[in-house]
C-alpha cells in the first residue's frame, strides 16, 4: 500500500479526507510530494488512530498534539483543545504589550491549561527582544502537569533561551502569586470558562470529552449567564497589574457587552472588545492607566 492509498482509505472510514491527511502525517511524517510504500506497522498504527477517532475522540486528542500559533502543543483530556480564537487573543495581547513598552514584562497567564497562551506569549515576546517573566496559573494539578510537559519540550527545543522565563502555579487564577509581583504585573492574559450551564447542555460530544471545568462558569453577579470566572479575573487583577497595565480575556461574544460594563464598574479606566478573525467580539480589553 502506498501512502495515497492509506489516505483515500482512511478518508472513506472517516467522512473527512482533511483528518485522514493528519493521521497519515502523524504516522508518517509530512513529506510534500512523496508516495512511498507504507510499512504493516504504519498501516496498524494509522488505523488504530482512526478507530479512536471513528469513535467519537477528539482528533487533537487522537493525536496527543496539536498547534497553537508558531507551537506544537501536546494535548489530552486533562485539557482544553487550543482554538484559533484564543490565538487571536494573543495576538491582541501582543499588541498590548507593544503599546506599554515595558523593558522588563511581567505576564500572566490565568488558567493556563495546557500553557498555550504562556508559552507562546514568552517565546514570541523573547523573539521580540523583550523576554518576560511569565507565571502560568491553573487550579487543576492535571493541567499543570501537560503544562510542564509542553514547557519542557519547548525549552529542549529552543535551548538558545527563545522561550524566555516560564513559571507554573498551582492555584485559583491570581491567588498564587508572589506577593513581589502585587501592583508590578504589567499584563494579565485569560481564556476563563464562560460557557453557560445551558449552552453545555447543548453541546456535542466531542466538545463534552474536554474537561468540563475549563468550560463552564456561573453567571456573573449582575447575573449575566456565564460570567462569573470572567468577572474574578477583571477583578483579581485590578491588585496585582502596574500602573499602567493592561487585562485580555477571552469570552463569548454574547458576552461582551455586559463584560465591558463589569470592566468599567470595577474601575478599569479604558475599556473595549477586539475582534475574533471572524469579526464577533472575542477579547476583553481592560487598561489601568498611570
Amino acid at each position: 500500500m502506498r501512502r495515497s492509498e492509506l489516505t483515500s482509505d482512511l478518508a472513506a472510514q472517516l467522512g473527512a479526507r482533511h483528518e485522514a491527511r493528519f493521521i497519515v502525517e502523524d504516522v508518517l511524517g509530512v513529506t510534500a510530494g512523496s508516495d512511498a510504500e507504507v510499512t504493516p506497522d504504519q498501516v496498524a498504527q494509522a488505523t488504530a488512530l482512526t478507530a479512536r477517532r471513528r469513535a467519537g475522540e477528539p482528533l487533537q486528542y487522537v493525536l496527543g498534539h496539536w498547534s497553537f500559533r508558531e507551537l506544537d502543543l501536546l494535548v489530552d483530556p486533562r485539557v482544553l483543545i487550543p482554538r484559533p480564537e484564543t490565538e487571536q487573543v494573543v495576538e491582541v495581547a501582543l499588541v498590548e504589550m507593544e503599546a506599554l513598552a515595558t523593558s522588563d514584562p511581567l505576564v500572566v497567564d490565568a488558567g493556563t491549561g495546557s500553557g498555550a497562551i504562556a508559552l507562546s506569549l514568552s517565546a514570541e515576546l523573547a523573539r521580540r527582544g523583550r523576554p518576560a517573566r511569565v507565571f502560568a496559573i491553573d487550579a487543576s494539578a492535571d493541567a499543570l502537569a501537560v503544562a510542564q510537559s509542553n514547557l519542557a519540550r519547548q525549552c529542549h527545543l529552543h535551548q538558545d533561551g527563545t522561550t524566555g522565563s516560564v513559571t507554573l502555579l498551582e492555584g485559583s487564577w491570581l491567588d498564587p502569586l508572589p506577593l513581589s509581583c502585587r501592583g508590578a504585573v504589567d499584563l494579565v492574559v485569560s481564556n476563563p470558562p464562560y460557557v453557560t450551564e445551558g449552552e453545555w447542555a447543548g453541546l456535542g460530544d466531542e466538545v463534552k470529552a474536554e474537561p468540563r471545568g475549563a468550560l463552564v462558569a456561573q453567571a456573573g453577579s449582575e447575573g449575566t449567564p456565564g460570567l462569573a470566572d470572567v468577572e474574578a479575573v477583571l477583578i483579581q487583577s485590578l491588585a496585582w497589574l502596574a500602573r499602567p497595565g493592561v487585562v485580555v480575556i477571552e469570552l463569548a461574544p454574547h458576552q461582551a457587552a455586559a463584560g465591558a460594563r463589569v470592566a468599567q464598574s470595577v474601575g478599569y479606566d479604558e475599556v473595549e472588545v477586539a475582534p475574533d478573525l471572524t469579526g464577533r467580539p472575542r477579547a476583553l480589553i481592560g487598561r489601568l492607566s498611570r
